[in-house]
């Protein structure tokens, strides 16, 4: 039984993250424990069969493990702000951006918790989508 401060996490997601090499293990661990801390009510899950999802009245984000990097799909219109241009792809995406990691990459985590905060809090004021057609 884990301590209440701890979020509850999904073993689908631990076998998802412990099946990768070393260092994509480490992003993804880092990143769950950032989505986590953002928000203690965030949960997980696997949607589209294998992927982990992070969830709290809607899509936070998500985890993807390529080849050569990790993406860290962020579900948010395009209307989280990202003064510090962690940004990598998905620009004109209407649903998720991503921030892509490569072996050896530090994850700006002020950054990245700051921007899932505000995803949580989007959710929490209706989703972008309603945030996006004015209320």
């Amino acid at each position: 039984m884990k301590p209440e401060h701890l979020p509850a996490t999904d073993q689908r997601i631990d076998a998802y993250i412990e099946a990768l090499p070393q260092w994509q293990q480490a992003i993804c661990r880092d990143v769950r424990g950032l989505v986590h801390a953002a928000d203690p009510e965030v949960a997980e899950t696997i949607k589209r069969t294998t992927q982990p999802y992070f969830v709290l009245a809607g899509n936070v984000c998500a985890l993807l493990a390529a080849k050569d990097h990790v993406n860290v799909f962020l579900y948010d219109g395009g209307i989280v702000p990202d003064p510090d241009g962690i940004i990598t792809a998905g620009h004109g995406n209407k649903t998720a951006r991503t921030v892509a990691f490569r072996q050896g990459d530090a994850i700006n985590e002020p950054a990245l918790t700051a921007m899932f905060r505000q995803i949580i809090a989007n959710n929490r004021a209706g989703g972008w989508r309603k945030l996006k057609a004015g209320g």
